[in-house]
């Protein structure tokens, strides 16, 4: 399935409740953070290695893929509603990372790209 496809499906879950006229940025932006929230307190208190195998219990695996669902639906509707191409600004982005952080300079740091030079 496509993003152009999931956004399709996650519109078409709002138009059915009538819940578009809640879907503004702002509000999409505070449901996005609220779920990016919920995301982080599964991790929070867990160490770097316990992180790293959360998902190898069923039930801490299906808590953490119905968060990162949420994020990614929340992030879905804002593109909608922001008339984003999520494909097209990803690249965009990407390349703009690859300016900012050659792999010369940035492989195996963890540096911002302001920092690199």
């Amino acid at each position: 399935m496509t993003i152009d496809e999931l956004q399709g499906l996650v519109t078409e879950f709002s138009q059915q409740r009538d819940w578009e006229r809640f879907h503004t940025p702002k509000n999409l932006v505070m449901a996005l953070t609220g779920e990016v929230g919920e995301l982080a307190e599964i991790f929070q208190w867990l160490t770097p290695e316990q992180s790293e195998v959360v998902c190898a219990d069923q039930d801490s695996r299906v808590k953490v893929e119905h968060e990162v669902a949420d994020v990614f639906i929340y992030l879905l509707r804002l593109a909608t509603v922001l008339d984003i191409d999520l494909t097209t600004a990803v690249q965009a982005k990407l390349k703009l990372n690859e300016q900012r952080y050659p792999a010369d300079l940035a492989r195996g740091r963890a540096t911002k790209y302001s920092e690199l030079r």
